[in-house]
């Protein structure tokens, strides 16, 4: 007869239910694990003791005891109770149990392994020296290019989202992976010497900031500017302090910062240092503002000057339109022609059948008259009401000031909202001005780009030379999620639209050079999207024109118009065709990115380039 040994599943059970109610952990580093997620988690847990080495108005840090020397496991963690710890303090040595937990607060983050609901144990001592890590120094260098392992190489691949850490939780690789590296230090104090603020602190007071270890892409402003395949993953911003003090909100790209100490944790979508208390600006890069460009017109085909601003939703009762007027005056020198973007209706955002943009344009035009400049002419095309994007109801769109005394629009035929202009025998437009395929879906919610073709006025006011541009303001990155987010690659909002807009814009400017392979052609504005990434790319390809940052000879880490998180990056270009780039020059004038929020009239730099357009 065969035995059956009844007691085996009863065992299990136990030890089962066992597992499932209580685990021993000895260390921290066995909470937190090699990868992403605890193999605690969701399980409660005694026995674990540790050093507190910060506390915070909703809970503390302790460090173990016996750290494991683990590069891939963090030996400190959060301790989340409100209450808990209340007559404790940093230095001592405690041994508590509570529930492990993977906390974040939006399904786009990455999970924070923290210990719930904890219950003292004992007080092991008191008085222990606690020591933060010196970043750099004690940890190894943060990895300067390379995001995760689940990006395949490229932050900024296409498509996106492919995979996320929540559920693939892949073992750590902190020498490798920026995600990794800030990982494995979760719930440490550590310090950031020789500290320097690489963007401006949002509302708050957060500031990325990198320190005294090896960093990529640092511009001439002490600044970390973004390229191909690498978004600096070493940065790290500086959140609010543990000691209720403010982060000043004035700070600069390049400021230097007193030494800051911190414990490392992940919220909002980033990895940060809570630091002790307020960071301080200890000095500032000189001089605050940049000179004004060098590039001014000849007044004549030999040297005509194109400026493009994007100038942030102008209204004609905009605060910042007086100082648009004067750095157009001042720091531009005047273009012969400006590629406006993000111009506001004439009430701006009140909601009504308002789509012209006469009278804003107009007070520009005169406060740019009233700051010692020209007085220009311009044109628009008013979009459908509330077809465009933007804010509702202020149908930004995209406009050219000229001067009328020297160029010209060539055969004028103003097109509508929806008139389609087309490439006709010459090379000419069927509208001039006109707008590229309005009816396409690729332009849903998102500026039409505005072409036309112009005349340089010679002597007894006959033509000198000719030339078409293309003023663009591709889709937002609206929907895009955090580079130290869940998914990978990270969501590029909008990428899909802008290839779609990159194309059809590319091939009309391929239908004109088809016809003539000679025509000058300059197309400038706000792409929203790097040179490197898929739409861009593809645009340049198809079109067959050159990137004018290239042509100038600028320094790939000076091609920099606005900053976004801890990075200075281009989104505005200019891209011209073969037969300019012989004498073309280019200069990014950073009015936005070198002052503080409260001193930018923009939130992007403009651009002004030189060419020879003579027949």
């Amino acid at each position: 007869m065969k035995r059956i040994n009844t007691m085996a599943p009863i065992t299990r059970l136990i030890a089962l239910a066992a597992s499932l109610a209580v685990s021993s952990a000895t260390t921290v580093a066995e909470i937190n694990g090699n990868k992403y997620l605890s193999p605690f988690k969701d399980q409660t847990v005694s026995n674990v003791t540790g050093v507190i080495t910060a506390k915070g108005p909703d809970g503390l840090w302790i460090r173990s005891t016996t750290p494991d020397r683990d590069e891939r496991t963090s030996d400190s963690v959060y301790v989340f109770g409100r209450t808990f710890g209340a007559n404790l303090t940093v230095g001592d040595a405690i041994t508590i149990g509570g529930k492990v937990l993977e906390y974040r607060s939006n399904k786009d983050y990455i999970y924070l392994t923290e210990i719930s609901n904890p219950v003292l144990e004992k007080v092991v001592s008191k008085g222990n020296k606690v020591t933060p890590l010196v970043i750099g120094k004690d940890t190894g260098n943060p990895p300067t290019e390379q995001y995760s392992s689940l990006d395949g190489g490229d932050v900024f691949a296409v498509p996106n989202n492919k995979s996320q850490i929540s559920v693939a939780n892949p073992t750590l690789e902190p020498k490798k992976y920026g995600l990794d590296f800030w990982e494995s230090l979760t719930g440490e104090l550590v310090t950031v010497k020789k500290a320097r603020a690489l963007t401006k602190p949002n509302q708050y007071g957060d500031t990325w900031v990198a320190g005294s270890w090896k960093v990529t892409g640092t511009n001439d402003r002490d600044g970390l500017t973004t390229t191909d395949k690498d978004a600096n993953p070493e940065a790290i911003i500086v959140g609010s302090p543990l000691d209720g003090t403010k982060n000043p909100t004035e700070t600069r790209m390049g400021d230097s910062l007193g030494e800051i100490t911190g414990v490392v944790t992940y919220a909002f979508g980033f990895y940060r240092i809570l630091p002790s208390t307020a960071l301080k600006v200890t000095d500032s890069k000189k001089p605050l503002t940049p000179k004004p460009t060098k590039l001014e017109s000849k007044n004549d085909c030999g040297g005509i000057t194109f400026g493009a601003y994007n100038v942030e939703n102008l209204a004609p009762t905009s605060s910042h339109l007086s100082h648009v007027a004067e750095q157009i005056v001042d720091y531009l020198k005047s273009p012969d022609v400006v590629f406006i973007q993000e111009v506001q209706d004439d009430n701006g955002v009140t909601n009504d059948a308002v789509v012209s943009a006469n009278l804003t344009l107009s007070t520009l035009t005169k406060a740019i008259s009233a700051a010692g400049g020209p007085n220009y002419t311009f044109i628009d095309i008013a979009p459908v009401d509330d077809q465009d994007g933007g804010a509702p109801g202020g149908n930004i769109r995209v406009a050219y000031l000229y001067k009328p005394s020297l160029v010209r629009l060539y055969k004028p035929n103003p097109g509508g909202s929806l008139d389609k202009t087309e490439v006709v025998k010459g090379p000419a437009l069927s509208f001039n001005p006109g707008r590229i395929e309005p009816a396409s879906e690729a332009w849903t919610a998102s500026r039409k780009p505005l072409v036309a073709q112009w005349e340089v006025i010679g002597k007894k006011g006959k033509s000198s030379g000719n030339f078409f541009t293309i003023n663009v303001h591709f889709g937002s990155k609206g929907g895009s999620s955090s580079i130290m987010g869940d998914a990978r690659p990270p969501v590029n909002g909008g990428v899909d639209d802008r290839l779609e807009q990159a194309t059809l814009t590319a091939n009309f400017v391929k239908e004109i050079l088809s016809k003539d392979k000679n025509a000058r052609i300059i197309t400038a504005g706000d792409f929203n999207e790097f040179t490197f990434v898929e739409p861009l790319k593809q645009y340049v390809q198809i079109s067959g024109l050159k990137d004018m940052d290239a042509v100038a000879g600028i320094d790939k880490l000076e091609r920099y118009t606005y900053l976004f998180d801890m990075n200075a990056q281009q989104l505005d270009h200019m891209f011209v065709s073969p037969s300019l780039i012989s004498k073309a020059k280019y200069e990014h004038v950073h009015l936005t990115t070198w002052v503080s929020y409260d001193e930018q009239v923009s939130d992007h730099d403009p651009s002004v380039a030189r060419m020879d357009v003579c027949v």
